[in-house]
């Protein structure tokens, strides 16, 4: 089975022409080698995958006949990620932890006079 086909199965990418355009980028790696989207992937191999800044590590255990449910996806691969990628990713939601939603717009006036008030820009000081 195709690489790009293999991780659409497995549920790692909503569509396969997401995995295809991942394979092309080269944040996928089978056995330490960046592959194309069309190399075939066997049981044994060992599968590096970069997608939402973890590294993810897998083991291929068997090959499924088609997509399968979320339930069995245990029974085609097994999942070695080291644990501290997972805590790398909880520390970066806390440091964009912000105050505004994310897409609310422009900084107000406010906003940019503290914003400029923290980083010392003396324009906008406040006069003691």
């Amino acid at each position: 089975m195709r690489i790009d086909k293999y991780l659409w199965c497995i549920r790692y990418y909503k569509t396969r022409s997401l995995a295809t355009t991942a394979c092309k980028k080269g944040q996928v790696k089978i056995n330490k080698v960046s592959v194309k989207p069309s190399r075939e992937v066997y049981p044994q191999d060992i599968i590096e995958l970069r997608k939402n800044q973890i590294n993810y590590q897998l083991k291929v255990n068997d090959i499924p006949p088609n997509r399968v449910g979320a339930k069995l996806v245990d029974l085609y691969r097994t999942d070695t990620t080291p644990k501290e990628q997972f805590e790398a990713q909880e520390l970066l939601k806390y440091a964009k932890d912000y105050y505004r939603k994310k897409g609310v717009g422009r900084p107000t006036k406010k906003d940019r006079r503290d914003i400029d008030g923290y980083t010392g820009d003396p324009l906008f000081d406040e006069e003691e």
